[in-house]
């Protein structure tokens, strides 16, 4: 049997890209776009976290990362500060400019969740999003 999973989602991400980005202008939130929302979602869990763990946390290469932060600094949303215990590293930031935001951003994030999931019972979504997560495993290996 053929399968065309990679197609679909890959179909499945553009289409939610543009109507994340929809959502996000329909809430006041223009300053970041979904593949920014994709570095800060884990500061927002954890501020104060290295690059390394930052690369780690979004699945993104060092060197996309770093552009994607530049450009994030620049806009004032996040900031970089050495680390107190470790003068190699370097831990970002949010700043508050980016804080007053979040609430913004997680209601079009619970948005994005109603829109995927609809028609889902509970037990559906649980068993599909583990089974992306599998697909995610056998990918990285």
């Amino acid at each position: 049997m053929k399968r065309n999973s990679g197609h679909v989602l890959a179909k499945i991400h553009h289409l939610s890209g543009r109507i994340f980005s929809k959502l996000l202008k329909e809430y006041g939130v223009e300053d970041i776009n979904p593949a920014q929302g994709r570095i800060l979602f884990p500061l927002w869990k954890e501020d104060g976290i290295s690059i390394q763990e930052l690369s780690a946390r979004t699945a993104l290469g060092k060197s996309t990362l770093t552009r994607m932060l530049d450009r994030l600094e620049a806009e004032g949303q996040i900031r970089r500060e050495g680390s107190p215990r470790d003068r190699r590293k370097i831990l970002i930031f949010l700043t508050d400019k980016n804080r007053a935001m979040r609430s913004r951003y997680e209601a079009v994030s619970e948005r994005m969740n109603d829109v995927f999931y609809r028609g889902f019972s509970e037990e559906e979504a649980v068993r599909f999003e583990a089974l992306l997560e599998r697909v995610y495993e056998n990918l990285k290996e």
